[in-house]
């Protein structure tokens, strides 16, 4: 069985341009624009990794942090941040595995995330 992964960002070409690595590398992918839409998903499947956007309209990526690590059943899954520099993103969002900027190349980004959080197996190669 696959690894699923859950893609939470407002913006389309962020969310395809990770949904497509993240398939790519054997994932089955959900997709989100928002906080609010990412925890109904999560009432019918349990990703084995959340990467979201910080800044998002409805529900941010911080009070999308804060909801899972706050229910038993997702508080563990892997989280990887995707945030623009100029965005005022907090770098000290300590609650997340990883964290990468929209603003640089974002696929080799996801790569070195992708090694740290999920380990190898997912990585290039396959």
């Amino acid at each position: 069985m696959s690894a699923v992964a859950l893609v939470v960002d407002d913006s389309m070409l962020i969310r395809y341009t990770v949904c497509r690595f993240l398939e790519e590398r054997g994932f089955a992918v959900e997709s989100a624009t928002n906080g609010v839409e990412a925890l109904q998903i999560l009432e019918r499947a349990r990703p084995d990794l959340i990467v979201t956007d910080m800044q998002m309209p409805k529900m941010s990526g911080s009070e999308l942090i804060t909801a899972l690590k706050q229910n038993a059943a997702t508080a563990n899954i892997p989280i990887i941040i995707v945030a623009g520099r100029a965005s005022g993103f907090d770098e000290k969002e300590k609650r997340a595995n990883f964290a990468i900027y929209k603003d640089i190349d974002i696929q080799c980004q996801l790569e070195k995330a992708l090694d740290t959080v999920m380990g190898k197996r997912f990585g290039v190669g396959k």
